[in-house]
């Protein structure tokens, strides 16, 4: 039974509403319990969406013809909108090239977990927890520096990065700090914040309303037009949490482009 569906009967059980809450993202363990190696229901979903994009890449590639189907036509259709709405319109074909096997996916790998948050038996987003969104944002930042260094030289990279061209001598010091700070603090950390805090909120929303809906029709039933009034705000959130989904591995996947172009340039 997922934390969704328990908060959903506990609710009709008792007859008192249970809202969603954080203890959502701390299931407990279903392996390993107390090790490094904990395996719980949300690793299961992860586990799940990676091995469902597998089998959506293999099987859109399996056998390509001149002519797509409509499987090989969505897989395309993926590959080109990251290829050239993504990769090539930020870095140019040139270095776009370098990075555009990592950063595809990089986007396929966020998609599948967010939208994993509006799978029933799974509702919830493997993003939602810390991992996988700091495994992302470390992998951004290791391509970033990568491609910097590889660039320029470590020396001619950190000067790029913390000196900004035309300021002040006397100004130096204090520039250099702040860029510091935003360039290899802000950049991965805000990363990291506006995927989990996304996918995290947009699960407890969803529990939300369909805990609702569940209280008003069985704990309280002379509530009915209410239920009715949250089963319809649950749905329509669905289909608002779907477009997130997809704008969020858009977003951490277009501001990753942004960083190592802004890496690879001359200056800034």
């Amino acid at each position: 039974m997922t934390q969704a569906t328990t908060i959903v009967a506990a609710a009709a059980s008792d007859n008192e509403f249970h809202p969603p809450s954080i203890s959502d993202f701390f299931p407990p363990a279903l392996l390993f319990e107390g090790t490094p190696f904990e395996f719980t229901r949300i690793s299961m979903v992860q586990v799940i969406a990676t091995v469902l994009l597998v089998l959506f890449l293999v099987l859109g590639t399996r056998r390509l013809s001149v002519v797509p189907g409509r499987f090989q036509s969505v897989v395309e259709f993926g590959f080109g909108f990251v290829r050239n709405q993504v990769v090539y319109q930020v870095l140019g074909e040139k270095d776009g090239r370098r990075f555009l096997p990592l950063l595809t996916a990089m986007f396929f790998t966020i998609l599948f977990m967010n939208l994993t948050g509006v799978i029933p038996g799974m509702n919830i987003a493997g993003t939602s927890v810390a991992g996988a969104p700091l495994v992302f944002a470390l992998v951004a930042y290791v391509m970033f520096i990568y491609a910097g260094i590889k660039r320029h030289g470590v020396g001619h990279f950190l000067k790029n990065s913390l000196v900004p061209s035309g300021v002040p001598v006397y100004l130096l010091p204090i520039i250099a700090l702040v860029e510091l700070i935003s360039t290899f603090i802000a950049r991965p950390v805000s990363l990291f914040l506006r995927l989990l805090l996304n996918m995290m909120v947009g699960h407890l929303m969803l529990v939300l309303f369909f805990a609702a809906t569940q209280f008003f029709l069985l704990g309280l039933n002379a509530f009915t037009p209410l239920a009715a009034g949250t089963l319809a705000m649950g749905f329509a959130f669905t289909l608002f949490e779907i477009f997130v989904s997809i704008l969020q591995a858009y977003v951490f996947t277009i501001l990753t482009a942004v960083y190592i172009q802004l890496a690879v340039a001359e200056e800034h």
